[in-house]
């Protein structure tokens, strides 16, 4: 696992709202870099989905709509 300091905090994620949700999705990962595992603060985030859940995507697409 990596260190957390080296983990990109998602609280410094800037995803612009004038584009559309396929750019918005590649700019989240592209600042994320692991969406699986990042910080939010101090606080280490280790993503994990049920089976029978939305994947990761879907999820992704929800976060990305707020403010649409």
């Amino acid at each position: 696992m990596e260190q957390k300091e080296t983990l990109k905090d998602i609280r410094d994620v800037k995803i612009r709202e004038d584009v559309d949700l396929e750019e918005r999705k590649k700019e989240y990962l592209r600042q994320i870099g692991n969406p699986y595992l990042f910080r939010c603060g101090d606080m280490t985030v280790h993503v994990s989905y049920a089976k029978e859940g939305p994947s990761l995507e879907e999820c992704i697409e929800e976060y990305l709509k707020i403010g649409q």
